[in-house]
């Protein structure tokens, strides 16, 4: 393979997770973003003798990834190759009525990130894809030169909060015209020509954000995060908790308002816990990342000691 486990993926704020998430001997814990299985081993590890661990991700090449990395534990893991919105599905099938612990980690992995197949970086030029699920039938490809400029416009205003999204969708539209747009790097270029020449000098490349949006829509990520969050909470038992990483404004949102207003949980996190500077240097990838926590109670008062501030 010519990478260590911890090469590809160094799973952010590990320590953090581990201590929100205090996993235990006897647990039953659903790691609903596997990866390439860096939180989960050290879930497994921590749940000595016989914690169980349900690792599920959308992406086959990575389930191969973390079964290697992790089949030293034997049946303590069980790998799911779904969505973890289908969360509810998945627990039935394995007849498992309530689980000890839910992590979401819901970053694109390093995986992911430097395949020029996967289309999902316009730091190396590949084709337009962006499907963390390759059996989902739609890709960047097609959402780029196939939908209308007007709902164009409004996936990278919502999904990307883009100030330039009505120029970015005129210009692809107007390209497209010409000849398709089928690549990572034809698509960050068109972006670069639609915005004022003081964006292009921006502290982030002025493609960014429209990526993401075009990423998000492709994969439903923000619909499948209110499905799984809310199937995640109905399964956890009493003291049971769940921890949550995003890494854009949208996915927090949505965790902070989900944790909030339900009743069965306790927020253990008052403010969302961010990497530690060393973290940063060491992973530099990790540094947008917001951990947020609670913990199921068997009241809606419920117990627990909030977490940073």
């Amino acid at each position: 393979m010519g990478f260590s486990y911890d090469e590809l993926h160094i799973p952010v704020m590990a320590e953090e997770v581990l201590k929100l998430l205090n996993p235990r001997s006897g647990g039953i814990y659903v790691d609903c973003t596997l990866g390439a299985g860096g939180h989960a081993e050290r879930i497994l590890e921590a749940s000595k003798p016989d914690g169980l661990l349900i690792g599920i991700d959308m992406d086959e090449s990575a389930l191969k990834v973390a079964g290697e990395r992790l089949k030293r534990f034997g049946e303590r893991v069980k790998l799911i190759h779904a969505n973890f919105a289908e969360l509810d599905r998945i627990l039935d099938e394995l007849e498992i009525g309530e689980v000890d612990g839910v992590l979401m980690d819901l970053g694109v992995s390093w995986m992911q990130l430097s395949d020029p197949e996967r289309g999902f970086s316009f730091q190396v030029d590949g084709p337009l894809d962006m499907r963390m699920d390759r059996r989902n039938p739609v890709t960047a490809m097609r959402v780029v030169n196939e939908l209308s400029e007007e709902e164009l416009r409004r996936i990278i205003r919502e999904y990307g909060e883009e100030r330039y999204a009505g120029r970015i969708a005129r210009k692809i539209v107007s390209m497209r015209e010409i000849a398709p747009i089928t690549t990572t790097g034809q698509l960050a270029r068109v972006i670069e020509s639609a915005v004022p020449p003081k964006a292009r000098r921006g502290r982030i490349h002025p493609a960014t954000r429209t990526f993401q949006a075009i990423r998000i829509y492709v994969n439903r990520e923000l619909e499948n995060l209110e499905r799984g969050l809310k199937s995640a909470i109905e399964r956890l038992r009493p003291g049971g908790r769940i921890c949550v990483i995003s890494f854009h404004s949208l996915e927090d949102r949505i965790v902070k308002r989900t944790l909030k207003s339900s009743p069965k949980l306790k927020v253990l996190t008052k403010k969302p816990l961010r990497p530690s500077e060393e973290e940063i240097k060491r992973n530099p990838r990790s540094r947008s990342a917001k951990l947020r926590a609670a913990e199921a109670t068997s009241t809606d008062s419920g117990g627990g000691k909030e977490v940073g501030g």
